[in-house]
Parts: C-alpha cells; sequence; structure tokens
C-alpha cells in the first residue's frame, strides 16, 4: 500500500471559473474549487475545499481562502470599478487574479488565458496580499486598492 503525501494546496479557483478549477485540480494537486471533494493527485493527497459549498458569497469565502493562505483565481471583467470587492480584497488581506479578458467566457478560453500568464500567476504566491490583478492573455496588471 503507497502512503500518499499531503497537498499543499495554494490556488483557489472561484465559482465563476469552477469547471476551469475542476479541470486543473484533476492534474495538479494544489488546486481546489468550491465544493471539491479532495483527491489523489500524481501521489498527493488534496483535502476538501474549505467552501464547500459554490453559492458562498464573497464576504463568507474570501476570508476563509485568504485565512488558508491560498490564491484567489475569478473571472470577472469588471473588478476595477467594483468597489465592494475591492473593499472585500483589501479588508481580508487577500491575494486576487482576476481573468478580465472579454472571451474568457467558456472554460476552454479561460484556460487559455491562464495558461498564458501562469509565471505571472505563480509569481504571486510569494507576495503578501492585499493585492488584486487582472490577467488576459497579453497583459497582467495591478489593480490600484
Amino acid at each position: 500500500m503507497t502512503r500518499l503525501k499531503q497537498a499543499e494546496v495554494r490556488f483557489y479557483f472561484d465559482a465563476d471559473i469552477r469547471g476551469l478549477g475542476m479541470l486543473l485540480s484533476g492534474i495538479r494537486p494544489d488546486v481546489t474549487y468550491p465544493g471539491d471533494p479532495g483527491g489523489e493527485v500524481h501521489k498527493r493527497l488534496r483535502p476538501a475545499c474549505v467552501v464547500a459549498d459554490v453559492s458562498t458569497p464573497d464576504d463568507v469565502w474570501i476570508p476563509q481562502v485568504t485565512e488558508h493562505g491560498l490564491l484567489i483565481v475569478t473571472r470577472d471583467r469588471h473588478i476595477r470599478t467594483r468597489p465592494r470587492e475591492i473593499a472585500a480584497v483589501r479588508g481580508f488581506g487577500a491575494r486576487m487574479v482576476a481573468l478580465t479578458a472579454a472571451e474568457a467566457t467558456n472554460t476552454f478560453n479561460q484556460l487559455e488565458v491562464v495558461m498564458c500568464r501562469w509565471r505571472d500567476i505563480t509569481t504571486c504566491l510569494d507576495r503578501p496580499g492585499p493585492f488584486i490583478y487582472t490577467a488576459t492573455r497579453s497583459t497582467f496588471e495591478p489593480v490600484p486598492l
């Protein structure tokens, strides 16, 4: 019997891109999404997600995932003009990357944006929050908080 090592979960894919989170969690043990039951990936055991319900409000899940040190990946074309979301990120010290490409409306196109910006996204793991970066296939920019 092979003993599995615990996975270090580092990325939380929000409910609005849950399909992408599900896809990536099948190949990366460090990715989770709301409702993720956990599982085995590459001989690592990923625990169930701290956010069990996809309808969990932002003011509940943002502090939960921030408390666990997770980098949030979400889809919000208009994040720059949403003061409540910006305030929540600032208030809880969250770390967020928002896919803002107009074409990121389905899982494949979201995957394309994430893969084009993956190296930029992973550099965010070493940065303290709060912050928000916007990501498209060709840009990766901070949002003033």
